[in-house]
């Protein structure tokens, strides 16, 4: 372990923990004060503490796993949850705020009733510590997860000490040091993601680079459009807009909104949370992709793609500064989790705590505790530490349970409690089965869409039954009967569009049906100069030839490099003289040595040739990377596409420098009345790079 790695660690941190624990000279030892900072919070503060939170370790971690296994098509999340995000700003969080501070409310579940502590606002209450819980699981693991890659600690050790963290945050200022804190995290996250992002760009070779190293793995993945989705791209898009959305039923994030004073505060909020977002998320999403095409390995973990990246490629101080900034940042969102799950336990579920500061202190340990619990549970189970899939169930979770209600409520539409209810328990249903079912897949629709579309479905069937007098959508009113065709056709035109460019645009899928099975492997193998030149190599000398595939006038575009291939072409320069060299065989040269050394990471082959007499002699060096047994048979039997593909495809391995070393032995072999002068060899060189072009076809 690099020592200064550690001490640019402890560095970064103590910045972070000086930052929040500043804020305890400012705090009052109040309940309010401890969850919404007494609505008195600075917008750009807030706003900064609302980047930090809302990404967190989701985007340090789980974004790039996403977009190492997507590619290009994650694109479409990160601008379409951008809008879904600009609409909550817009609209819901200014109801949020008014309602907030009309009715003095802390917590997002008691602004989804009349009253806090209704049984709308109780059951809200329990969901949110149910998908909050699950969420600051999902930091507490991404923090495991990077002290494990940075510092070979067991994931365990990082969540055990995260949770110490979370706790130590929310007892020394509450929301006040969280936001604090946050604020200071935003700003070194987006100095180290950019510093990141430039040097990855360069490890890549540009973005052109980029763009081959991903075409090199999978086509696919440059295609803005994904393969194989189930339920078509409409609704797949959709999701991501829906995902945006859900920023509204996030209580965490919806807590900063709360510490501000008025609509003023909000909108000033709402320009730097975006002017700071935007750009962040645009360095995440190339780091992603870089990492692609850095790290290669089959059994690679995608969402280590960020932290491998800060290790193999910056400065000790950077790497600190990488692991210091998703740690805390983790860490400090998590404690922004337990504090709104203490707000709905304190005001909702039991709202006669709600004043007694000590108890809402302790309520915040054993949320913390019962989060620690669910990140350590899911090391032991399958899928249980991927921070993408726990974010998503919690997000959409949230989103569905939350935003159509607030929705309705904007709208001036006032449910009741079996009808709040109601939709809550579709929303969740919703996102549970579709969950379990396997749906929410890369190829599949985000929660989303089945937990937002269960609610409304639930609220508009209600309303037709329960009160079919009273607009469905408050002062909203639905359009006449004459009017359905054209708002039929200004809905299902666009989406007809939509499906019709995925059809004929979508790329074919890489992996068929990849089950085990029989297949046909068919193809062909090519070659690409590498370099070619002639050099004199003096006796025991060595030299050394620097080569990068960077440098090829590439005549197709296919760049799966499986091996390479040189060719040593040499003669013999010994000259003779002496009186003795006229007797049969004395003017004969000696054989000399020429040997070749061929490197490309840890490839590497080498062999021997020798010259005879005066005409032109050669040898052959060889080194490939790939099954050749498996391709030449041309069938593979009870293996899976995927299983096929990692034994012929080099996933961009053989992409990058390459090293010739020749080395010359000379033999002068002098005989009685005859000198031999042999100082060394011509040597011409040229080296090839070896391609595979295949097709896997089930047999």
């Amino acid at each position: 372990m690099d020592i200064a790695v550690i001490l640019s660690f402890i560095f970064f941190m103590s910045i972070f923990a000086g930052v929040g624990l500043a804020s305890v000279r400012v705090k009052k030892d109040t309940t309010d004060d401890y969850l919404v900072a007494g609505r008195g919070m600075s917008p750009p503060l807030a706003a900064l503490s609302a980047v930090s939170t809302w990404n967190s370790g989701y985007m340090f971690i789980g974004f790039i796993g996403f977009t190492y296994t997507l590619g290009y098509p994650v694109a479409f999340l990160a601008f379409m949850s951008t809008i879904g995000q600009f609409v909550a700003w817009m609209w819901l969080y200014k109801f949020i705020q008014k309602e907030g501070n009309e009715r003095g409310v802390r917590s997002l579940s008691s602004l989804v009733a009349e009253k806090a502590g209704a049984p709308e606002a109780k059951l809200a209450g329990v969901l949110s510590v149910l998908f909050l819980s699950i969420y600051a699981a999902a930091q507490l693991t991404s923090g495991g997860k990077a002290l494990f890659v940075m510092m070979g600690w067991p994931e365990v050790i990082g969540i055990l000490i995260g949770f110490v963290l979370v706790v130590a945050y929310c007892y020394a200022g509450g929301i006040r040091a969280s936001i604090w804190t946050d604020a200071a995290q935003s700003c070194v996250m987006l100095v180290g993601s950019t510093i990141l992002c430039w040097i990855s760009i360069q490890e890549v070779g540009g973005f052109s680079g980029l763009k081959d190293g991903l075409n090199q793995q999978d086509p696919a993945l440059t295609n803005f459009l994904p393969p194989d989705l189930m339920f078509g791209l409409t609704l797949w898009i959709a999701a991501f807009f829906l995902g945006g959305l859900s920023v509204a039923g996030q209580p965490q994030v919806v807590s900063r909104v709360m510490t501000l004073g008025d609509d003023k505060d909000r909108r000033e909020a709402m320009i730097w949370f975006f002017v700071w977002q935007t750009p962040f998320i645009v360095l995440m999403l190339i780091i992603g992709l870089a990492s692609r095409v850095l790290f290669t390995e089959s059994d690679f973990d995608a969402e280590l793609g960020l932290p491998m990246m800060a290790m193999e490629t910056m400065p000790a101080i950077g790497v600190g500064m990488i692991l210091a900034s998703i740690f805390a940042a983790t860490m400090s969102t998590a404690d922004s989790q337990v504090l709104a799950c203490t707000a709905a336990i304190t005001d909702d579920i039991k709202p006669e705590w709600n004043q007694d500061h000590k108890t809402t202190k302790q309520v915040t340990i054993a949320v913390a505790a019962f989060a620690t619990l669910i990140s350590i549970g899911g090391l032991y189970v399958p899928g249980g530490d991927s921070v993408f899939q726990l974010v998503v169930f919690a997000v959409y979770g949230l989103g569905g349970v939350f935003v159509p209600l607030l929705i309705i409520r904007w709208a001036g539409y006032k449910p009741d409690t079996t009808h709040s209810v109601s939709m809550m328990v579709a929303a969740f249903s919703g996102v549970f089965i579709w969950t379990v079912l396997g749906l929410d897949g890369a190829d599949g629709v985000f929660p989303s869409v089945p937990g937002m579309g269960a609610a409304f479905a639930t609220h508009f069937t209600l309303n037709y039954i329960r009160t079919p007098k009273i607009a469905p959508l408050g002062r909203f009113k639905l359009p006449k009967k004459s009017q359905y065709a054209a708002v039929a056709a200004a809905i299902l035109i666009p989406f007809g569009a939509a499906e019709a460019v995925y059809l004929v645009g979508a790329p074919e899928s890489t992996e068929g049906s990849g089950g085990v099975g029989n297949y046909s492997i068919s193809g062909d193998i090519s070659y690409e100069m590498l370099g070619n030149n002639t050099e004199y190599v003096n006796d025991g000398e060595t030299i050394i030839i620097d080569l990068n595939t960077n440098n090829i006038e590439w005549t197709s575009d296919n760049r799966n490099v499986v091996g390479v291939r040189v060719l040593l072409t040499y003669s013999e320069d010994e000259t003779s003289n002496g009186a003795g060299c006229a007797a049969p065989g004395a003017s004969q040269p000696d054989p000399d040595t020429i040997t070749g050394t061929v490197t490309h990471d840890d490839f590497n082959g080498t062999e021997s040739g020798q010259n005879q007499g005066q005409g032109s002699s050669s040898h052959e060096i060889l080194v490939e990377w790939y099954n050749s047994s498996l391709y030449f048979s041309g069938n593979a039997t009870n293996m899976s596409e995927s299983e096929i593909k990692n034994e012929l495809d080099s996933m961009g391995a053989g992409l990058g420098a390459y090293f010739l070393e020749i080395n010359v032995e000379a033999e002068s072999g002098n005989a009685l009345g005859c000198n031999h002068t042999d100082n060394g060899e011509e040597v011409e060189y040229l080296v090839e790079v070896v391609l595979l072009d295949y097709e896997i076809r089930p047999a």
